[in-house]
This record gives C-alpha cells, structure tokens and sequence, in this order.
C-alpha cells in the first residue's frame, strides 16, 4: 500500500488533460525557422557516414557502435560469418537495398540516373538456331505432322472429306520419314508413339468418313495389334460400326463384346452404350430375345428414353402386351436430367437476375434440355400410338390406358395430345362420328389445346362439307389462339368457298404473319390472287413457295400455268419441264407439254410428248384421239388404226372411233377391211346415215349386190330423221307461238328455226388436255355429220384438266382445309380450276369427190 496514492477529493483537475501535449522534438512545421537544424543541413554534419565495424567482426575485436540505448557489442556467428553491415578495410559499403533500383555508390557524380539500361543500346541479336543438326530437323518434322493432323481434322469439320484424307495420307507420310530418321540418328527409343498412334488414328477415320471400309478396319488393325499402344481395344468399338455399315452383324456383335471385354467397369457409360449398340445389331438380326436381354440390363443399370423405346419395340415384335406395359411405365419414368421451365421465369423484380435469366433463357445448355425433352415426348408420344392398339381389345382402351398411365407421371402435359392422337385414328378408320365426339371433348379443355381440336373438327367438317359448321369451329379455334395460322387458314377456306377472295386472302395474309413458314397459306394466298385475276401477285406468292418448296410439283404446274395465262408460253415450258424432273411418269404433265409446242407449231416435240403421255397412261381419249390425228395428218393411216382401236375398247358406244377405223381402212387402200368394219358398225348402228352411206358408196365401187339394200335403208333412215326434226320444229314454232301470244308485244310471227346438224363430237366438258378429233360438216340432213361429198377430218385443241386432274379440279370444291396433329398444324393444298382456252388448229382431210347414187 506504499505506493497507492489516493487522488485528493479536493483536486478538480480534467480527466483529459495532456493529450494535446507533444514533443517539440516531432514538430516539423518550424524546420525552416529551426537554427540548429539548419546549420547541420548546410554543414558536413548532416552527411556524416555511419560508424562501421572492422571486417571480420568478432566479439573482441570489434568497435562498439553508438545508439541512443548505450553501447552494444557486436555479436560474431558460430561459423565465423562476417556481420552483415562489415566491409573490407577502405572500401565503402555497398547499398545493396536499392541496387534493384538502379542505384550504386560506385557511380560517378553527375552520372544519369538510367535502371533499365538504355543509354547502352539495343541488345545484341539472338543467335540463329543451326537447323542443320539432325535433332532440330526432327523436331522440324513433329511439327509439320502436328500441323497436318490439325489440318485434316478442320477440312473434316468443314465437310471437306478428300481434303481430310488427302492430309490425313500426307501426315502419315511424313510420320513415316520421321521414324527412319530417329532410327538412322540412333535416338530410335525416343521415338513418339503418341504422334504415331494420331497419326494412324486420324487415316482410319478418315477413311472411314470416305466410305473406305477396307481401308480403315485395316488401319484400325494395325493399331489394335500393336501392343505399345495402350486402350487401342477401346478402337473395335469403330471397327464395329464399320461392320454394322457394312450389314456384317455378325463380326459387329463379335467386336462389341470384345470391346466390352477391354474396357474395365471404371468406365460404365462406355460399357452401357457398347451394350445399347449389340442390341440394336440383335434387332436388325431379328433376335429380338437377345436384344430384351441387353435392353433390360440397360434400364436397370442406367435407364434412358432410346433404350426404353427399344426395349418397347422388341415387346412389340415378340406380342408380349404385359412386359409393352411394363416397358412403357418404366419409359415415362426415366428422368432427363433437366431442370424445371419455372426456373426462367423472372420471379421478382431484380433486374440483375432478370437479366441473368435472360442470359441463359436460350444458351446452348437450355437448348439442349429442350432438344431433349422433346425427344422423349417424341418417344413416347409413338410408343402409346403403336402399343394402344396391341394392349387391349380396342385402341381406344388401349389409348386410356396409356392417358391414365402419363397423367400420373412428368408428362402430364402430353395427354391432352394423346386425345387429340386418338381422334386422329379414328378419323384415319373414316370413323368420323368417334372422331368428332372424341374432339369436342376438348371444348372447355386449356386454350393450347382447345385451339388444336377446334382446329381439327373445322378440317372434319369442311370435308364433309358443312361449311357452316367449319366456320363455327374454325372462329372456336381463332377465339382461343388467334395466333393459330391452322385456324386462320381453315376460316379462310371457309370464306374461299362462299366466292368472298378478298376476305379469305385477308385471312392467309394473317396467318403468313403469325408464321413465316406456313406453305398452306401462302399457296392459298396464290389460287385466291388468280381467282381475283392479280396474276403478278400470284406469281410472286407462288415463286416464293417455290424458294421454300424446291421439289413441289404442285407449285411447278401453279407457275407454267399463270405464266400461260400470262401469254408467256416460252416460260410455262420451262416450268413443265422442270416439273417433268420431279414426276417423270405423270402422263398429263406430258400432255400438257405437248399441247403448248402443239400451239407454237413445233409438231415433232407435240408428238414426241403426247407419245410419252400415251406410253405411262394408253387411256386418255384425249391424247389418243391427237395421235391418230397427227397419223393421219401425216398419211400413215395403218399407224392410226391402233389407236382408234383402242379408243374403241375404251368408248365402245361412241360410233365415231369405229367409223375413224373404217375411214382409215378406206385412206389406207384396204376396202375390203374397211367394208367388213361398215358392216359390223351398221349391225351394232343401224340407224347410222353416215355408215350407211359409206357402204352404199363402196357397194357400188366394189360392184356388190348389197347395194340396193343398203340404199334402201338408207333411205328409210333418212326419211325417219326428217319426220323427227320436223316434229322438234313443230314444237319448237308452237312454244314460240305460245310466247307470242302471252307477251304484251306486238303478234308478228317469227320465221322458222333452223335446227343446226348434229356433231359426231366430243364436248368440251369431257375434254382434258389434248386435242379432239372432229368429224366434218354435212350439207345435208345427217344425224352424225358426214356430208354427201365425204367425210372430214379436223383436229380441236381441248382445255385443260377437268375436274380428275392431279393438279386442277374444275369443281367448287377446291379448297382443303387444314387439321393439327398435336406436334403442328398440317393441311392439305388446295386445288384450282384452269383457264379454258378456245384457240383451234384444224387439220383438214381429204374430201370425197363423188355424190351419193339417185335413188
């Protein structure tokens, strides 16, 4: 307690004394008006070196240094190290703490200050590598096979598959010289069997990519039987699927187990696909059992969606409906390994992770997970279709069970698909009863899918054509996705069928902009601008699809059919020929083509076209009846017969083909045929004037007793006809009466109508592309035309296709309308009706000089 000094109560002193107080020796504000700190500055006081020990320092020789703790004695090491701040006699100290930075005590006063050197020049250049020594041209080689193996590799990935192989051959050339090297300079253990198993490598590969099986399995084998090459097994794996290219299956399934054999189960993935590869070998061998054995091993080791659809398959093949039960359930199990789509959608207002979320809405991982997701719908959306009709009684059980068993798995979305597939094998049976029934299920389903069996019910019923009922489902399915370019398309048709163009070309414009790829409506577009006569429009749509559509023969015929309608035949050639390239065999193409070097005079290429036609299609009447006529045209008569013949066989009650038979008989100098086939007409025609005539005309030239006979009857046929036309006169003088007296005109008679003859024609109705023979005029009171001088010949050049054609239909039903399949929209095109052309080209044939015998 002595040194515990109590503070008196009396002393008022404040706690914070004393800490403004400081040294005046720290205060260096006054400096410059400091004396004595002056004068040491101006004077060598200021640079007074430090005192130094001798060197060596020891514990007793050396001189003790002055601080401001007193003196210390220097401490000497146990080695007899020299302390560190210990110089030689009359050297200086070095400053070796700022020697880095450029500075010595050794540099002359008024030096430049110069740390990186400059002032001494630019450094000497580096000496040149002697590439003359064997080492340094080896290393040379390695790098230009390096260089070779990368090069091939890039032309491969450019698809550039020669210059791969050519590169790939080059760089196991120079790999080659680079071994003889190393063996000629000695150094042959440093060989580099990496650069060598690359180079080997990357040739059968690329043999391989070329198609050169040979070569590549022995390239493959070169590598494998090399024990220096270490896991070369794993490369029957390729030499497998060079086998399963080849259809060897045997020797793939030989070199999979191999392979398998090789690879340690380290490795399970590879082991897995190896296996997944000797079942797909097993299927195409058709040992479906062997197949289910590797499958199953699969599903229960490491399950996937292609494994799973396989082993469906395999079930499927054998009839076994328990295990395509087993096996589907165990498909809509496998899991993807994919995250949840609710996973990009922004959930709060951070903009930094809205933006992250944006980032990676559509990068390459997210892309993929969608890829595979859609794969798996994929898969099992065909698997219920194949096994549904396999696992029950009906498919339609067979299809609710596979909806009951996918609601309660991760694709809960595809059962409304499934529906939809169901409905769509009913209409597929023409069941379009379940059909419908099936689809207006879905009418207070979601919007997605209530859009699509709208859809569909509005392509039902157009074709059934209740257009009313296409229209009111067609506004169902606009009304819940107006977005749907299938429901904007079946409204339009709906319009197109009430004549209202404008208003359906609206509505194909419409689903144009929704979506940029719908064929259906731009081709629909097309057929309403021709209907509206905007040929040019047209024209553009249809070139446009032809962009989109390189192979569509309907898109084709479209573009040479308004380039004709254009008056531009040189260019609808073009098109039909280019249209020939894709269908070589339609027979109206053909014809077609003929017609229009027909009308532009070139006869050679008209026939060399109809010819072609009558070879893939010898019963068109149309292009039958031009050939005769261009044979006759030409005086081959004898080449005519045939095919009037066979227009007979094909039009048995049209006299006029078995009176053109005759007639060429008659041109061609065989009278006796040509009467034997008058006679036969006139036993299946009796009441035929023009056959009658004939006969008495060649009766009378062949000097035949049947003569008076025949003129007889003939002349009672001729008698009959005019009583028949003078009673169609009579009433047609009393009807016209009839209209006379009714009318508040004046009462004036008319004079009598002239019934024109009849024409042994056929009517345009019944024309198609080619043209038509006509029999000639008669003077006379003929029922078939012929007149008293002779017959005669006359060729008519027909419309285009009727109501039948491939491309054209005539008819008020031309538009098809469009259903959806739950994976996207798909319709059928619609069909136009073509231009009627009225153009004529006769072919006048020799008359008959002679009048008929008096009576």
């Amino acid at each position: 307690m002595e040194n515990v000094h109590l503070v008196p109560e009396e002393e008022d002193d404040d706690l914070y004394t004393g800490y403004n107080d400081y040294n005046p020796t720290f205060d260096s504000e006054d400096l410059n008006n400091d004396v004595g700190f002056q004068q040491a500055v101006r004077t060598s006081h200021g640079r007074r070196p430090p005192m130094t020990a001798k060197y060596p320092g020891t514990a007793i020789g050396g001189r003790p240094i002055g601080t401001a703790y007193g003196s210390r004695m220097p401490v000497g090491t146990a080695m007899g190290r020299p302390m560190t701040g210990a110089v030689q006699d009359g050297a200086a100290r070095p400053m070796t703490a700022v020697r880095a930075a450029g500075y010595s005590s050794s540099i002359a006063r008024g030096s430049v200050f110069d740390p990186l050197g400059q002032s001494k020049g630019p450094a000497p250049p580096l000496e040149k590598q002697n590439e003359d020594t064997p080492e340094e041209k080896i290393k040379i080689l390695e790098k230009k096979v390096n260089d070779l193996i990368e090069e091939s590799c890039l032309a491969h990935a450019h698809g550039d598959l020669q210059l791969s192989l050519e590169k790939a051959k080059e760089a196991g050339r120079k790999e080659r010289a680079l071994v003889r090297q190393r063996e000629q300079t000695g150094t042959a253990d440093h060989i580099n069997l990496d650069l060598t198993y690359s180079v080997l490598f990357n040739l059968a590969n690329q043999y391989a990519s070329n198609d050169m099986y040979t070569e590549a399995l022995n390239t493959y084998q070169v590598i494998v039987k090399n024990k220096m090459f270490n896991n070369a097994g794993r490369l029957k794996v390729n030499m497998a699927n060079i086998y399963f290219k080849q259809k060897n299956y045997t020797k793939a399934i030989k070199f999979y187990r191999m392979a398998l054999d090789q690879i340690s189960n380290a490795h399970n993935a590879m082991r897995i696909k190896i296996m997944q590869n000797i079942g797909v070998v097993f299927i195409h061998m058709g040992q479906y059992s062997d197949a289910i054995t590797s499958f199953e091993y699969i599903m229960s080791e490491n399950p996937n969606i292609k494994t799973g659809f396989n082993l469906i398959l395999c079930y499927y093949a054998i009839g076994d409906r328990e295990r395509m039960k087993k096996a589907f359930q165990k498909l809509i199990c496998v899991p993807l390994g994919i995250d949840d789509e609710d996973k990009y959608i922004p959930a709060n207002d951070d903009p930094h992770a809205n933006m992250v979320i944006e980032a990676i809405k559509n990068d390459k991982l997210h892309q993929m997970e969608r890829d595979r997701k859609a794969l798996a719908e994929k898969y099992i959306m065909t698997s219920a279709k194949l096994i549904a009709p396999a696992i029950e009684s009906s498919f339609a059980a067979g299809f609710d069970w596979c909806v009951d068993m996918v609601k309660g798995s991760q694709y809960v979305e595809l059962a409304n698909d499934l529906e939809i597939n169901k409905a769509i094998t009913y209409l597929r049976q023409r069941d379009f009863k379940q059909a419908v029934e099936t689809l207006k299920m879905f009418e207070k389903k979601d919007s997605r899918v209530k859009s699509a069996a709208a859809t569909n019910l509005s392509f039902l019923y157009f074709l059934e054509k209740d257009y009313d009922q296409a229209d009111r489902y067609a506004e169902l399915a606009m009304s819940a996705d107006r977005y749907n370019p299938a429901a904007l398309i079946n409204k339009g048709n709906t319009v197109f069928v009430k004549e209202d163009y404008e208003k359906a070309a609206e509505f194909y414009k419409e689903a144009l902009r929704n979506d940029s790829s719908c064929t259906e409506a731009l081709y629909n577009l097309g057929l309403t601008y021709k209907r509206l006569g905007r040929l040019d429009e047209a024209l553009d749509c249809f070139l446009k699809l032809h962009a989109i559509l390189r192979n569509s023969a309907q898109v084709m015929y479209q573009l040479a059919n308004l380039y004709e309608m254009l008056e531009d035949p040189h260019q609808a050639i073009e098109w039909l020929m280019q249209l020939t390239s894709v269908t070589p065999t339609d027979a109206q193409v053909l014809a077609k083509l003929g017609d229009l070097y027909d009308n532009e005079g070139d006869k050679s290429q008209a026939f060399q076209y109809y010819y072609e036609s009558y070879r893939y299609v010898p019963s068109n009447i149309s292009v039958i009846e031009w050939l005769g006529a261009y044979y006759i045209d030409t005086q081959f008569c004898e080449k005519a017969i045939q095919y009037f013949e066979r227009a007979t066989l094909i039009q048995p009650t049209q006299v006029k083909w078995q009176l053109m038979v005759a007639s060429c008989y008659r041109r061609s100098g065989n009278y006796q045929k040509a009467l034997e086939t008058y006679k036969d007409i006139h036993r299946k025609f009796p009441e035929n004037v023009e056959c009658l005539r004939f006969l008495v005309r060649l009766c009378t030239d062949m000097g035949l007793k049947e003569v008076q006979d025949y003129a007889t009857k003939l002349k009672k046929v001729e008698k009959m006809k005019e009583i028949r036309e003078q009673r169609v006169r009579s009433g047609r003088e009393s009807s016209a009466r009839g209209r006379r007296e009714g009318s508040a005109g004046s009462g004036s008679s008319s004079s009598p109508i002239n019934t024109p003859p009849l024409r042994a024609s056929v009517s345009r109705s019944e024309a198609k592309y080619s043209p038509v023979l006509q029999q000639g005029r008669d003077s006379g009171q003929s029922n078939h035309g012929t007149s008293a001088k002779g017959e005669r010949l006359s060729v008519k050049l027909k419309t285009l296709p009727g109501s039948n054609e491939p491309y054209e239909a005539s008819t008020q039903q031309e538009i098809d309308a469009s259903y959806v399949d739950p994976l996207g929209p798909q319709m059928q095109r619609p069909k136009t009706a073509a231009r009627k052309r009225t153009e004529e080209d006769e072919f006048a044939d020799e008359e008959l000089g002679d009048d008929l015998l008096p009576e």
